[in-house]
This record gives structure tokens, C-alpha cells and sequence, in this order.
């Protein structure tokens, strides 16, 4: 049984910023959603969590966000540019405890006794994580970056790299075509509106 999405008045009366065409399944969870802006044509799918503080979670247009991804936003801002897609399972964190040295860990822990790695997360444009994918506080994208299944990103990824693995390493580069397509897709819209 399909459940309809989110209405446009319902994500406004919620405080969710967003453009035309934007469709969130009804069991994503947004946590501070007035933190929450939302581009054009924009598709959330089932099960996700979209956490922002007021570090806000800024996604472009013409993104696909699959089922059962994670957007934690606590501490730091999470940019998603257009044309970017996070495969389902895929985790971006803006805050990560210290699990090596001897500090405790977990939010319950006054923070005088932890050791947080804290910071934003930004995807360029074009950029794709692929499946079950995990990545960590202070990380960039570059511009049509790319994101193999499985992969723990812990460094900035560069403009058009394929990377994968864990921890993520260059595997690869992508090419450089999808650019002149953004080009149509844009006109397209344009004349449209």
C-alpha cells in the first residue's frame, strides 16, 4: 500500500522551506524541520531521518534522497547540491565520538569527558553515495564526486573522483558529460516555469 507524501501545506505549517514538485514519504522523520530547506523536485523516500539544529540541512534541487538514510545535522550544517542522489542506507554525520583513546562516549556524557570530532557535511553538485555508505563530520564533496556501496568517507572527496572502500580511497574518475546535460535539464525547467 503506497502512502501519500507529504502536502506542500503540511510541510509549510511544519516550517519545511521548499520549492515545487517536493515529495516526502509520511514516515520520514524531520527533527527541527523550520531548520529544513528543500530545492525544486526533490524526492525523500521512506524511513529516513532528517535531524537539523540550527546548523541547517540545505538540499538543492532535483535530489533523490532513498529509503532508510540518515541526515544528523546536530552539529554542523549538512549542504546537498542539485543533481545529487544518497542511495538508501547512506549515514552523514556532523558529530563523531573518539572511539580510540580514552575518553567516554555517547551524548549522555557530560562533554568535558568526551572527545567529539565535530563539522559540516557539503556534496557539490552531481554527487552520488551509494548504498550503506557512511560519512563522518567535516567532509566536502567536489563537483560530480562519487560514492561507491559500503564506503566510509572520512576525508574530503575531490571534484569528479570515484572513490570507495573503507576507509574510501580513489578508485576511479567519472566523466565529465552530465554537465551538458544539466544544461538541457536546466532550459528544460526554465521554459516550464
Amino acid at each position: 500500500m503506497q502512502v501519500d507524501p507529504y502536502s506542500p501545506d503540511e510541510l509549510l505549517a511544519m516550517g519545511v522551506e521548499c520549492g515545487k514538485n517536493v515529495r516526502i514519504d509520511r514516515s520520514v522523520v524531520l527533527i527541527n524541520p523550520q531548520h529544513i530547506v528543500l530545492g525544486h523536485d526533490v524526492r525523500i523516500d521512506c524511513f529516513c531521518v532528517l535531524s537539523a539544529s540550527s546548523h541547517r540541512i540545505q538540499i538543492g534541487s532535483w535530489v533523490h534522497i532513498a529509503c532508510g538514510c540518515y541526515l544528523f545535522g546536530g552539529s554542523g550544517s549538512i549542504n546537498i547540491g542539485d543533481f545529487c542522489n544518497l542511495s538508501s542506507r547512506v549515514c552523514l554525520y556532523t558529530a563523531n565520538d573518539d572511539y580510540t583513546g580514552g575518553h567516554l562516549t555517547n551524548p549522555l556524557v557530560p562533554d568535558e569527558f568526551r572527545d567529539v570530532q565535530e563539522g559540516s557535511v557539503t556534496l557539490q553538485n552531481h554527487v552520488i553515495i551509494g548504498s550503506g555508505s557512511v560519512v563522518l563530520p567535516d567532509v566536502s564533496f567536489g563537483l560530480g564526486a562519487s560514492v561507491g556501496a559500503l564506503s566510509l568517507v572520512k576525508d574530503d572527496v575531490r571534484e569528479f573522483d570515484i572513490v570507495g572502500g573503507t576507509p574510501a580511497r580513489i578508485v576511479g574518475r567519472r566523466g565529465r558529460e552530465l554537465l551538458e546535460l544539466e544544461k538541457k535539464v536546466r532550459q528544460r525547467y526554465a521554459e516550464e516555469s
